[in-house]
């Protein structure tokens, strides 16, 4: 067993003396006894119950981010840096599964965050970097791609983002992306015409003979690009259009299986809760002779319903996590069978791609509410689309609208009523949860869209599509707020690392 916020458990030392002291009032050694109690809960005690393994779908991909001094001119706004790093969180949102290494390079290359799908620690490895410790200037993609090349992988794509670096030797870089296998796709910030470089105290940037430093693309970017078979991109009106194009330019690319673990755990909070209350109860109260024939009557059922909620409620979080096969480990173990639970199981199981099996789970399913039946005809239909069912599909969709009108209902139908051939349609939205509060919020909203979520309906499949996202069109979300990043500052190494060799640049801009 143990703690996520172990630090709380300072707090029994004062508690502990104080329990030596009392030790002989009951009654002040049972409110100690209490307190102890509630901060073992607030500690949050844990049991690990190992790692479980999912299948996903994912790239690997490496981005390199250009850190040097000229990045910080604002030919492009705020700044080249800047909007260089907004493409990159942008990038990391569209793309939760993918496998990301990041680095950062100037004179020298540095890895700032290894290969993870975790992408909240890239977004924090690129938030703790500040550009105002970096001392070189100069820009060596050569030297970058030879670190590539140490590191062990097969095949890398790779993401550069630079304004170009001071190499004019197209076929010497060519040769070593070729060598290593590399896919490329560049990112050139800058514009052709230029801009002068400010300086910390405002003034502007100049050589050795006073004269002022204009920051360009390097114009070997673009035949570098297309030399290796790789793509030329520029910036676009905004982060999140480049980061856009970025990904268009590598949808080519397989995304492979792969697994990714889980450390999973049990929360133990409630038992040292519970006994503080049964305590305080005891202490404060008559009424405790009472607990016991209470518990004689349900305690029973009490820890059935208990279970089976805890099942479902882990079978919820798990769906939202995207880990599917949790959810259907938990929901499979439900003894309690609810109308809540099979909608959930069904779900899972689409989810999963075992769409005969959803069929079937929601075909079972009885409930004399028209809400209710309008969704499950709306599901079933849906699935029958995923199997190519057609005809089925389309029976089901008219039993839902006969139910109430739907606009995403309809629109579904007609794609299936002037279908051109017999492939899938990737148009067709995934199903949809019964409202709970509970209930899983985020689901696929089309193949198309890979794998963007959207809100679940929180009116239980109902008529209005205003308040549904199950339509195959772009759903309205609400926008998630962004979670506080905790700031972790490199340490003085990392910027040593970067920094190294910096006395002997050359171009020092």
């Amino acid at each position: 067993m143990s703690f996520l916020y172990p630090y709380f458990l300072w707090l029994l030392i004062p508690l502990f003396i104080l329990l030596w002291h009392k030790s002989r009032d009951i009654t002040i050694t049972t409110h100690i006894l209490i307190l102890i109690l509630l901060v073992l809960a607030i500690s949050s005690p844990i049991v690990e119950e190992g790692k479980e393994s999912s299948l996903i779908k994912s790239r690997d991909i490496v981005i390199a981010l250009d850190i040097s001094y000229s990045m910080s001119a604002t030919d492009i706004a705020p700044s080249r840096y800047e909007f260089a790093k907004e493409t990159i969180n942008h990038f990391l949102d569209i793309n939760p599964t993918d496998n990301i290494m990041l680095l950062g390079f100037t004179t020298n290359p540095l890895i700032l965050s290894p290969p993870t799908t975790d992408h909240e620690l890239i977004k924090v490895a690129l938030d703790a970097l500040n550009p105002k410790y970096i001392l070189t200037k100069g820009t060596s993609i050569k030297r970058l791609l030879k670190k590539l090349i140490s590191i062990d992988s097969q095949n890398k794509t790779l993401i550069l983002i630079t304004d170009g670096g001071e190499e004019e030797d197209i076929a010497s870089l060519s040769s070593l992306i070729k060598s290593a296998n590399i896919s490329l796709s560049i990112l050139a910030l800058g514009t052709q015409s230029g801009t002068t470089i400010s300086n910390e105290d405002g003034t502007l940037l100049k050589d050795k003979s006073d004269n002022l430093i204009i920051s360009r693309i390097n114009p070997i970017l673009k035949p570098l690009a297309s030399s290796v078979g790789g793509d030329f991109l520029v910036a676009s009106s905004s982060p999140k259009d480049t980061a856009q194009n970025i990904e268009k330019s590598l949808s080519i690319d397989e995304k492979k299986d792969i697994k990714k673990q889980k450390r999973d755990h049990t929360q133990l909070y409630q038992i040292p809760l519970l006994l503080a209350l049964f305590l305080f109860l005891m202490l404060h109260t008559r009424f405790i002779k009472y607990l016991f024939i209470i518990y004689s009557l349900v305690g029973v059922n009490l820890y059935g319903s208990f279970i089976d909620m805890y099942h479902l409620q882990r079978g919820y979080s798990s769906y939202i996590d995207r880990d599917f096969n949790s959810s259907l480990r938990h929901l499979q173990q439900i003894e309690d069978i609810s109308l809540q639970s099979q909608i959930a199981l069904a779900n899972t199981l689409y989810k999963k791609e075992e769409y005969q099996k959803s069929i079937d789970i929601y075909k079972s399913i009885k409930s004399t509410s028209i809400k209710t039946k309008k969704l499950l005809y709306y599901n079933i239909a849906n699935a029958y689309v995923m199997i190519g069912s057609y005809k089925e599909a389309k029976r089901y969709y008219i039993y839902s609208l006969q139910l109430g009108e739907d606009n995403d209902t309809k629109y579904n139908l007609k794609l299936i009523l002037f279908k051109k051939n017999k492939q899938k349609l990737s148009g067709i939205s995934k199903p949809q949860s019964q409202s709970d509060s509970n209930a899983p919020q985020k689901l696929k909203e089309s193949d198309k869209q890979g794998d963007k979520e959207s809100q679940s309906n929180s009116n239980g499949g109902g008529g209005n599509s205003k308040n549904q996202s199950k339509t195959p069109k772009k759903a309205v979300t609400p926008k998630p707020t962004k979670p506080q990043k905790p700031k972790h500052p490199l340490g003085s190494k990392v910027y040593d690392l970067i920094n190294k060799g910096y006395i002997n640049e050359t171009k020092p801009w």
